[in-house]
């Protein structure tokens, strides 16, 4: 079933999901399926999975000299889509970037989805490769996420890139992008951030989902002004819960937000990481409470292969 359609389903109730990250190349999907497990009892409509992008690594060839190879470390998205599809009955969402992937490679990719019955996607830029300054694009790939949503939604309808005989009408996909509610770290402004998010929407984006926030307010604002903005898909807030001090550091420098004040003393003056766990968990808990009177249509949770939080915030919740 396709996100819009559990959305509407639901009638106004809040739904549940969340996203994780395949195991590193070589692991076995067991331990994923022990981070799933728990969170089954309350019944998530849809689980994300992350895909990685190409990284560059070098091998010693044995005569003083390195050799440079691309790889990727968390492969397998579209296969433990399917296998998690399978096993709980849950539908998937794959994540499918511009970076890595040529038009011809996210063709392919997409008509596994078919294949797959998968019928729904989030479309991302993704971040620049490792060791780059900014955002480069594969040769023959998409610069941005808007001509991504574009292929996909075309493909979906049967418009394929180069087989004019394969364009019969097909079943749409369900395109999910990414919201910004402190604005993407290379937009000049919120509001030309907003024009981007637009454009997607206007591509084909049937709905959003936030980048992680830890102020409502920002989330409340951010609606507000993608509605006055004509956005009219719906906007599913990006959930993290706090896990360690460290995060204080590491996730206003990855994802460029800020922290509330009270947040950030509670935090700094925990005296362990469980305390620090427990205060992750209380606020996350008021955090979606205060969203789900708001009238959000989705809980999406962070969960980055851990449920133990999560499971204790949803029991609060669902």
């Amino acid at each position: 079933m396709k996100i819009t359609e559990h959305i509407e389903k639901a009638q106004g109730k809040t739904l549940f999901s969340l996203e994780i990250v395949p195991p590193p190349k070589g692991t076995g999907i067991e331990d994923l399926y022990k981070n799933i497990d728990p969170l089954m009892e309350f019944k998530p409509q849809f689980i994300d999975v992350t895909t990685s992008r190409e990284e560059y690594i070098y091998l010693d060839k044995g005569n003083g000299l390195m050799e440079r190879k691309i790889t990727r470390m968390r492969p397998g998205t579209l296969g433990i889509c399917a296998s998690i599809q399978h096993k709980y009955s849950v539908d998937t969402v794959p994540h499918v970037l511009c970076g890595g992937f040529s038009q011809e490679e996210t063709e392919y990719l997409l008509v596994d989805c078919m294949y797959l019955g998968l019928e729904n996607v989030m479309a991302l830029r993704g971040d620049a490769m490792k060791g780059e300054n900014h955002f480069v694009p594969t040769a023959g790939g998409h610069r941005n996420s808007v001509d991504l949503v574009r292929q996909i939604d075309n493909l979906g309808r049967g418009k394929f890139l180069h087989d004019e005989s394969a364009c019969s009408e097909r079943s749409k996909f369900c395109i999910g992008v990414a919201g910004y509610p402190e604005k993407h770290i290379e937009a000049p402004s919120m509001k030309n951030d907003l024009k981007w998010l637009k454009q997607k929407v206007d591509a084909g984006a049937d709905y959003v989902v936030t980048q992680m926030f830890f102020d409502n307010k920002k989330y409340f604002e951010f609606v507000r002004q993608a509605r006055e903005m004509g956005i009219s898909v719906p906007i599913i807030p990006g959930i993290k819960p706090i896990a360690t001090k460290s995060h204080l550091q590491m996730l206003p420098k990855v994802f460029k937000i800020d922290l509330p004040e009270d947040l950030i003393s509670q935090v700094e003056n925990a005296k362990n990481n469980a305390a620090v766990q427990q205060i992750g968990i209380e606020w996350t808990v008021n955090q979606c409470r205060e969203l789900r009177e708001f009238g959000v249509p989705v809980l999406h949770f962070y969960s980055m292969g851990k449920s133990d939080n999560i499971k204790k915030i949803a029991a609060e919740l669902f």
